[in-house]
């Protein structure tokens, strides 16, 4: 099962809502997947224990002691076409 974590710079509801967006994305690309989600400041922090965190791309650096984590930056939190075309990249890598 895939451990991803979204963060959001915003709040915590913020990140839930781009949680909801990915797991639905997720789902639709027929992963198995446990998503979390999280502020910045904590997600930084709890990175390690998931294989993948989606955050907006000005804070991806901030992630630089994510250990195996794949780091997936986005620009816009809210689109399902890129956080299928980035997630697919990250797990092909």
């Amino acid at each position: 099962m895939l451990k991803v974590l979204a963060a959001c710079g915003n709040g915590m509801g913020s990140s839930l809502i781009i949680k909801m967006k990915i797991q639905k994305v997720l789902k639709d690309m027929g992963l198995e997947c446990d998503v979390h989600h999280a502020s910045v400041g904590q997600a930084k922090s709890d990175a390690r224990n998931f294989d993948l965190v989606l955050v907006s791309e000005m804070f991806v650096k901030e992630f630089a002691n994510a250990g195996n984590a794949k780091i997936v930056g986005l620009i816009n939190l809210l689109s399902e076409e890129e956080i299928r075309t980035k997630v697919e990249a990250a797990l092909a890598k």
